[in-house]
């Protein structure tokens, strides 16, 4: 049997967040029986329960904020450490999602290793370049993901451009590395079209004639950019953005550098973790929009292009390598988004086909999480 203890995410079921999707798909997703998840989840009931087969334990945060999150992750690998001491003769994995643990893994890197256990992490996506960081921040969060790389056994990335980044900046300090991505279905929406019409009246929305944009609300994600761009676009759709805004800094800071309020055509409408809805939500747009420059393998990239027909998509490296051709492209040179939505507008509708054909068939070919699951069951196999 081999134990795999899945670490720093905030557990599962899982509410929302990629991390815990992940975990939740993973999970649900297990063929072998010789494979047995325990997933840490964050919680100050501590306590055992099972989720999808796995044996979840509760680990109580110590104290609130980024600090409180690095302590917990030390205070699961206590745990993880004591079940290796009482059960010596057992196959461990660990594997540790992001680099929140820093230099705390280090001392903890030496008694799983001499307790037999291996170690494996998942890096993520250049979290020390997100433009909410002070400098000081990405300074931290930069050496934390190579305390992460250099201490592990294997570094598994979920994106080839973060594999490739990995080996160029860490060179023979990082053992192994290997891909895998993250996964996405192709399922229709089960929402029914009552539900879905009842949030269009409350929002003023038409069906089919939007465009979507569903993120973190987060100067990274060049919302200041998409907003620009739409109001100097001639479309005359909607932009509907569904996002976690709440009227924040940076809300005020770009309607007072853009006024987009003034433009009716856009439509912040808060939040909806109704995930069926929001999936019928995005079967239903004219288009999505996605402005999303750092990380690897982003799930609500791979969401869209196995719901919605056609894809706006940031061309950087991470967007390409998902989309491929089954995307439409912009830059952030001025007037290039606003020209590709008045392009996007005037699609046929064989080209719309075309489009939606190439998206779902991208999902399925590389993304589809019967693969995925596959593939971490080979690779915890072989470790």
């Amino acid at each position: 049997m081999t134990h795999v203890f899945i670490v720093a995410s905030k557990g599962i079921p899982a509410r929302y967040g990629g991390f815990e999707t992940f975990v939740e798909n993973l999970t649900a997703g297990k063929t072998s029986e010789d494979i047995m998840y325990h997933v840490s989840c964050m919680d100050n009931e501590e306590k055992h329960f099972t989720h999808n087969g796995a044996d979840c334990f509760n680990v109580r945060v110590p104290m609130p904020g980024a600090p409180g999150r690095i302590l917990h992750v030390s205070l699961v690998l206590d745990q993880v450490e004591q079940w290796c001491k009482e059960n010596p003769t057992e196959k461990v994995i660990v594997y540790i999602l992001g680099c929140r643990i820093g230099p705390l893994l280090i001392p903890h890197a030496k008694k799983l290793h001499k307790l037999g256990a291996k170690i494996l992490c998942n890096p993520d996506g250049l979290e020390w370049k997100r433009d909410k960081w002070s400098a000081a921040a990405k300074k931290f969060l930069r050496y934390c993901e190579g305390c992460l790389v250099k201490h592990s056994d294997m570094a598994v990335c979920d994106s080839k451009s973060i594999e490739s980044y990995i080996k160029e900046t860490y060179g023979s300090k990082v053992k192994a590395t290997t891909f895998i991505a993250y996964g996405a279905d192709v399922k229709r929406s089960e929402c029914s079209e009552e539900k879905l019409q009842a949030w269009y009246d409350k929002h003023g929305i038409v069906k089919g004639q939007y465009y979507l944009i569903i993120g973190r609300f987060v100067p990274e994600n060049n919302y200041a950019t998409m907003l620009r761009e739409f109001m100097a676009s001639r479309t005359e759709r909607e932009l509907v953005i569904i996002s976690n805004v709440e009227k924040n800094g940076f809300y005020e800071q770009l309607a007072a550098e853009t006024g987009f309020e003034k433009d009716p055509r856009i439509k912040f409408v808060g939040t909806e973790y109704d995930t069926e809805l929001v999936k019928k939500i995005r079967e239903e747009a004219w288009g999505y929009l996605h402005g999303h420059e750092v990380g690897g393998t982003n799930p609500s990239l791979l969401e869209a292009l196995a719901s919605t027909r056609v894809n706006l998509l940031l061309d950087v490296g991470f967007n390409r390598e998902v989309g491929e051709d089954a995307a439409l492209y912009w830059t952030k040179e001025p007037g290039s988004l606003a020209r590709l939505l008045e392009r996007a507008d005037a699609l046929t509708g064989e080209q719309i086909r075309r489009l939606d054909e190439e998206s779902t068939r991208r999902i399925v070919d590389a993304y589809a999480w019967k693969d995925i699951c596959a593939q971490y069951e080979s690779l915890w196999h072989n470790c």
